[in-house]
């Protein structure tokens, strides 16, 4: 029993081994909207943490303060972004007032 054991727990040594792998992500080729706003910050330091700032741009275009509300608490809630509450309404008001319905012409990305 001893050596099945042994034989066991090296087999697990050597497949734990094998089984790490790194892998090297390309480089992001964007980045988010510079912004005066609170949220900017907080998208670099709590975004970027799980994807690309590219992401925010499959988004809807025109996405209502509502529909940034509930997909910041669904990356908090669902997936474990590490998104303060305190820190969401900044996040929100800066994710509408530059991708969404709330940003200006010049830096929407809708297609008209």
């Amino acid at each position: 029993m001893r050596i099945l054991l042994g034989v066991l727990a090296a087999l697990l040594l050597v497949c734990g081994r094998v089984a790490a792998l790194e892998i090297e992500l390309p480089q992001d080729t964007t980045t988010y909207r510079p912004s005066d706003l609170p949220g900017f910050p907080l998208a670099l330091q709590d975004c970027l943490t799980c994807h690309s700032s590219q992401y925010v741009q499959t988004q809807p275009p025109l996405s209502s303060r509502v529909y940034w509300d509930a997909t910041v608490h669904k990356m908090k809630n669902a997936f474990g972004a590490p998104v303060e509450e305190a820190d969401t309404p900044a996040l929100v008001d800066y994710l509408t007032k530059t991708y969404g319905a709330e940003a200006p012409p010049e830096l929407s990305h809708a297609t008209k």
